[in-house]
């Protein structure tokens, strides 16, 4: 009976056994086909595998209907069209230079140059110019250097490159073109005419005036040249028929004339030096033969220089 019992039991524990293996393989199989049927089930339509993103975020997804439209990168987008030539011409203020300053042949009013450009000129001329001298009107009184004139003080406009001055600086007789060479004054205010007018021509008159200025050009071409008026006379100057004031206006045009074909300035002084008539101011009259200046008169006109400076 015993034999039995033991014969039984294991049988039973090894039948249960064996039913416990089989129903695990069997929920194995089961849930092995299981698996494999849902990932087919899985698959997309084409077959092909999905992709997965290894990255810290997922891939962003988009739906057809809200799939935002593409943009260009940055370098790419469209710049602003280019501004031609022309419209920067036509937009940007233009470029001004400062005016060029007008330089005319006639000397303007100017601030006064004062006493220093009185003295660095010096003075050709005849008569009318020596006043300046024997009034002691300049720098050094009557014995400034600073007055060229010919023996006598008379310096006639005919045939004037062959005359001669009296040379201040040695006392000399010299050709105005050579006494130029030698100094080379800084300026050189010519006075002429007076005594030619009524003996030449216009031809003639330019002819000897434009030479004598052409000379000191060539013997000193650092030289400012001004050409002064030629001054008025008095009303009864006792040689009115030869020499008036109609004349010298004419002539002081032509001295003018002369001026700007040569290059060089103008000096309207005789403007200065008139009375309401047109003839030369009583109180500028020496009280001689009408023609030459007081010293009142010289004054006037070295002030009218001072404020009509060569610039």
């Amino acid at each position: 009976m015993k034999s039995y019992d033991n014969f039984d039991n294991s049988f039973f524990i090894k039948l249960i056994c064996i039913i416990a293996g089989i129903a695990l393989v069997f929920v194995l199989a089961i849930s092995v086909v299981g698996l494999l049927t849902q990932d087919k089930t899985n698959l997309p339509d084409d077959g092909s595998a999905e992709t997965f993103f290894f990255t810290e975020e997922p891939p962003e997804t988009t739906t057809p209907e809200s799939e935002p439209e593409e943009t260009e990168p940055a370098d790419t987008l469209p710049k602003p069209p280019e501004t031609t030539s022309e419209a920067t011409e036509s937009t940007a203020p233009p470029e001004t230079e400062p005016p060029a300053p007008v330089i005319t042949t006639r000397l303007g009013e100017t601030e006064d140059m004062g006493q220093e450009y009185i003295d660095s000129l010096t003075f050709l001329g005849d008569s009318t110019t020596n006043g300046l001298k024997a009034y002691a009107m300049l720098k050094d009184g009557k014995k400034t250097k600073q007055v060229w004139t010919g023996p006598q003080a008379v310096l006639s406009l005919r045939d004037i490159l062959t005359k001669k001055i009296i040379y201040p600086a040695n006392g000399k007789e010299m050709l105005i073109s050579d006494a130029a060479e030698l100094a080379k004054p800084e300026y050189l205010v010519i006075t002429l005419g007076v005594e030619g007018v009524s003996t030449l021509g216009e031809a003639d008159f330019k002819e000897q005036y434009t030479g004598l200025v052409r000379a000191v050009q060539a013997a000193s071409p650092s030289t400012k040249i001004i050409l002064q008026s030629i001054f008025p006379v008095s009303s009864d100057y006792t040689s009115t028929s030869k020499l008036n004031n109609g004349k010298i206006d004419a002539a002081n045009i032509w001295v003018e004339e002369i001026a700007e074909e040569t290059g060089v300035r103008f000096l309207n002084t005789a403007s200065v030096l008139k009375g309401a008539d047109g003839t030369l101011d009583p109180k500028y009259d020496n009280g001689g033969n009408g023609i030459n200046l007081n010293d009142t008169g010289f004054s006037v006109v070295l002030n009218y220089i001072r404020t009509h400076g060569y610039k």
